[in-house]
């Protein structure tokens, strides 16, 4: 659609709605700046002809994609216009419309309350207008607000009734694709990965079957890659991760390429591949608002102990939202071990178990039962550290996640070996050498034979590898 509208347009001007439809075709062939610009066209068109809804309309979806794309004063200006032309119109769906940026700007702002009353007003519109565009978006819309302020059961029932909408094919494809990536980032705010997966792989089909479409194939990349590294497929994660770069980075790069490069850097690290994690981590940074555990993590297989743990504190300052703090805090209580602060490895589990107890995931429930069990360990209380970690051992295999359950099966030859049992630390130190040697984790396969050399207690003993 997208060349033939072109080549008409550039034959003589069209007209404002089909301006809208080339600037829609524009869009989800990533060329995101053409479409601002086309649209911007269709608006002024719209006016022309004393079409003020429509040129609203324009003007909120202009609003809405300025936001998106960091662009926040001019944001405010197109809702600002938009908000003047429909001061003297009667009702109309457009009213809806312009609730969409009035809505995310709340949510942005902290203003959960604003935003539900956006959104939830926007959806009654929509509903009474016959819009399924905008009764969907909107009603998405609620549920994200609903699980910032705590309600994720609310939350997620309003975003899978959304997505029933999508999967259906009753919204466009340029709304489908905005709810598919949005829901899939909010499964992954309340660590819901069954929800992720399942929804991750319909946008994945759904980005197979327009093979043109690009705008959402980064964000179905990046998230893909997180759960192809969870459950041990690394080469797929990493490929699919520098994937999502270059889509993300076409033809200028969007503010999700942040998360794609950490990604790969994720990978990168993982693997022992210092030199390119190192240099991911930095182009990540350059669209992260706040630090991730990542570069403190590589400092500590890097043997760089001091240097980890004044990166990992300075995460944990910065860091407030739950899914990215639950992170830091998993990481802070390894590295601060490491650098022998017993008492700040034991808020910080204390803190990651509080935030596994509020959303209830398994995920975080392992995650927290290893870093009790680490510090119970280090605080000599071996018998209750075995006890945990077996719980956090049990967790991390019905998620099928293979490199979780190797670093805690290591905890647990520590404590093992801590009570005298042998024969049980060489069984658990056996079944992680042999998931790290198949995973390709070349820095925990390295600290690991160091351990069985010294035969000591693996927390806290890191030695700096070889960069592969």
């Amino acid at each position: 659609m997208y060349s033939e509208l072109s080549e008409a347009d550039r034959q003589a001007p069209l007209e404002p709605e089909d301006l809208q439809f080339l600037s829609i075709a524009a869009h989800l062939t990533g060329k995101d700046r053409e479409a601002s610009e086309i649209l911007a066209r269709a608006h002024q068109g719209f006016l022309a002809q004393g079409e003020a809804p429509k040129a609203a309309r324009c003007a909120s979806w202009l609003s809405l994609t300025s936001l998106f794309n960091g662009d926040l004063a001019q944001s405010s200006g197109w809702l600002s216009r938009a908000r003047r032309l429909l001061e003297d119109q009667p009702d109309c769906v457009e009213q809806g419309y312009l609730l969409l940026p009035v809505g995310l700007c709340s949510v942005r702002e902290g203003d959960i309350a604003a935003a539900l009353a956006a959104f939830l007003q926007a959806t009654l519109i929509g509903q009474r207008f016959g819009d399924s565009d905008l009764a969907s978006f909107a009603l998405h819309g609620q549920g994200r607000a609903l699980i910032k302020q705590g309600e994720t059961v609310r939350g997620v029932t309003l975003l899978d009734e959304a997505m029933v909408a999508v999967a259906a094919g009753e919204v466009s494809a340029m709304v489908a694709g905005g709810i598919y990536c949005s829901v899939i980032e909010a499964c992954g705010e309340i660590f819901d990965l069954r929800r992720a997966q399942e929804w991750t792989s319909a946008l994945e089909r759904w980005c197979a079957s327009q093979p043109d479409l690009v705008p959402y194939r980064g964000h179905c990349l990046v998230r893909r890659a997180e759960l192809l590294q969870m459950h041990g497929a690394w080469p797929d994660a990493l490929e699919e991760a520098q994937c999502a770069c270059e889509h993300l980075c076409r033809p200028t790069p969007k503010p999700a390429a942040g998360a794609a490069f950490y990604r790969k850097a994720e990978m990168h690290r993982l693997r022992g591949e210092f030199d390119q994690a190192e240099q991911a981590y930095l182009q990540a940074s350059q669209w992260e608002r706040a630090p991730r555990p990542g570069f403190a993590q590589l400092r500590l297989f890097q043997g760089q102990v001091q240097a980890a743990h004044a990166a990992i504190r300075q995460a944990a300052d910065e860091v407030e939202e739950p899914s990215r703090r639950s992170q830091v805090l998993d990481a802070y209580v390894e590295i601060a071990l490491a650098a022998h602060d017993v008492a700040g490895a034991r808020a910080a589990a204390n803190e990651l178990a509080e935030i596994a107890g509020r959303f209830g995931a398994d995920l975080l429930h392992g995650q927290s039962a290893r870093a009790q069990g680490a510090v119970l360990l280090a605080e000599h209380a071996v018998r209750e550290a075995i006890v945990i970690l077996r719980r956090a051992l049990n967790s991390f295999r019905q998620l099928e996640a293979p490199y979780e359950v190797a670093k805690t099966q290591v905890l647990l030859a520590s404590a093992y070996r801590e009570q005298g049992h042998e024969d049980a630390a060489q069984l658990e130190l056996n079944a992680a050498q042999d998931m790290f040697r198949k995973l390709g984790a070349v820095p925990d396969l390295a600290r690991l034979e160091a351990l069985s050399h010294k035969g000591g207690p693996a927390s806290g003993d890191c030695r700096q590898t070889k960069n592969q």
